[in-house]
């Protein structure tokens, strides 16, 4: 089966980007489903949070440089069928040089395209930097499907035009690049303010939201500085059940399985 690449992306920080990644990507692999995930931002939350060390050479920087392979890079994880890109902060260079180089945007696209041609995974999931850089703008080109993560607050419905521009001026050169996805996140049930937000988007995305609210907890928050996944740290709270719901969603609505 071929393989999907997801980029999780939101210009902004602090609305669970990473933990979205992380624990979808630890989802998917409790389905048996084959799932690299890749930490492309250069604080490598990603890579601590599921428990790796951060390591000099073992991100994407030098393969994104033409030195050396992307299967150099691949690490294992603690967790069956999950396997993890790490950051280092020498990535944040990356930012810079990409855009002194042919056809940047491009970059990433062929650096991960013999993973892709491999098929030894089923699905890549690209966390991206909180902000819409160069290494972002080259996850979205790399990507088939974008997942938004979307804080339930009213700002956060400003940053989402945003993104959504610019995948339209991506589509020009990558035009497989699909709006997968809206994760509403950081969800408090006690608030009305949280819930107009969910049904504003709805109104406006009804097909593109998923149903899965994942709550704002405690665990959720805690799970990262353990090294571990919301399943690992606590797998019959409300934050593991929300985010297997999700992982359902998205293997039902991308046909992972």
């Amino acid at each position: 089966m071929p393989t999907t690449v997801f980029t999780i992306a939101n210009q902004k920080g602090g609305v669970g980007k990473t933990t979205t990644a992380v624990n979808l990507a630890a989802a998917l692999a409790e389905h048996k489903i084959h799932t690299l995930l890749i930490d492309l931002d250069p604080q490598a939350n990603a890579t601590s949070a599921v428990g790796v060390e951060k390591q000099a050479g073992k991100s994407l920087y030098g393969p994104i440089r033409g030195e050396g392979s992307i299967f150099e890079m691949i690490t294992p994880t603690a967790f069956e069928h999950l396997a993890l890109i790490p950051s280092e902060e020498d990535l944040a260079a990356a930012e810079i040089e990409l855009a002194q180089t042919e056809n940047y945007l491009m970059t990433l696209r062929k650096v991960l395209e013999p993973v892709r041609q491999s098929n030894g995974y089923r699905a890549i999931i690209v966390d991206c930097p909180p902000a819409l850089g160069m290494l972002s703008m080259n996850s979205l080109v790399a990507a088939d499907q974008l997942l938004i993560t979307l804080q339930c607050e009213y700002l956060a419905l400003e940053g989402l035009g945003q993104i959504l521009r610019n995948v339209d001026r991506l589509k020009a050169i990558n035009p497989d690049l699909n709006l997968g996805g809206i994760v509403m996140t950081m969800f408090d049930s006690r608030t009305n303010l949280a819930k107009q937000v969910v049904d504003e988007v709805k109104q406006h995305l009804p097909d593109k939201i998923f149903q899965t609210v994942i709550p704002r907890t405690v665990r959720l928050s805690e799970a990262p500085s353990f090294g571990k996944p919301i399943f690992a740290y606590d797998p019959l709270g409300v934050g593991a059940v929300a985010y297997r719901n999700l992982a359902k969603e998205v293997i039902a609505r991308f046909g992972l399985k």
